[in-house]
């Protein structure tokens, strides 16, 4: 691997006058395809909790409305397309469709480029809209900077999740957050750099996605386990 030492000495530089507001900032999500039970929902202590509804288990609205221990947490609601790492096969009318019930009791909507007619109808609601992209292969500094222009142009938070090929990739990852002067949320694909997920937290992204028991994403972290890598690097 090869790192600039000027890079290195930076990053180093910059964490040791800055991690500590950013850990104090960053959101923790707890990722769902179904309800946990209470008292885990209650004892993993999220910031916000995602409703993937692309393969929810029962009944979205049912969820919200009965079970209790979550009143209190903002609400993400996220249709994720196949192609872009989830199970919706669906037309973007049938993407509406799925959202549309739910809507009231979402705070926000994560909305990938191929749904973004419907950002500007859902803004008017009231909902915070996270745009979204996600990608199997990495995407470097020029394109990531066009794509972050194109999704906020549509969106609030541009939440941007791709796939490193090498350490010096998750190294450029974190130079990008160090350079942004607006909330972003970006993340990692798959296991093999999974780390970077607790990295990207501690260096500025917005939020980070964790599962409370069961993955909905390959190489995600625990909400208890993202909390004790973040302290351990707090202290």
């Amino acid at each position: 691997m090869h790192v600039e030492p000027c890079i290195v000495c930076y990053m180093l530089a910059w964490g040791i006058y800055s991690f500590a507001a950013y850990i104090g900032s960053v959101k923790i999500v707890l990722s769902l395809f179904s309800y946990k039970s209470q008292s885990e929902l209650i004892e993993s202590g999220p910031d916000l909790l995602e409703l993937r509804l692309d393969k929810w288990v029962g009944d979205p609205v049912q969820f919200i409305r009965e079970k209790k221990g979550h009143e209190t947490l903002s609400k993400i609601i996220t249709v994720r397309s196949e192609e872009e790492g989830g199970f919706f096969k669906g037309t973007p009318e049938e993407w509406e469709e799925m959202v549309n019930p739910i809507l009231p009791y979402a705070d926000y909507i994560d909305i990938e480029q191929k749904y973004s007619r419907f950002a500007e109808a859902i803004r008017a609601k009231g909902k915070k809209v996270i745009a979204s992209y996600h990608s199997y292969s990495m995407v470097h500094t020029p394109q990531l900077r066009a794509l972050e222009a194109n999704l906020r142009r549509y969106g609030d938070i541009p939440k941007i999740i791709v796939t490193p090929e090498s350490h010096d990739d998750v190294f450029s990852l974190i130079q990008y957050l160090i350079s942004s002067t607006s909330p972003i949320c970006l993340g990692v694909m798959g296991e093999e750099f999974r780390y970077a997920r607790a990295l990207f937290a501690l260096f500025g992204s917005f939020f980070v996605y964790c599962h409370g028991g069961t993955a909905t994403a390959k190489g995600q972290y625990s909400v208890g386990e993202m909390k004790k890598i973040l302290n351990l690097l707090r202290n």
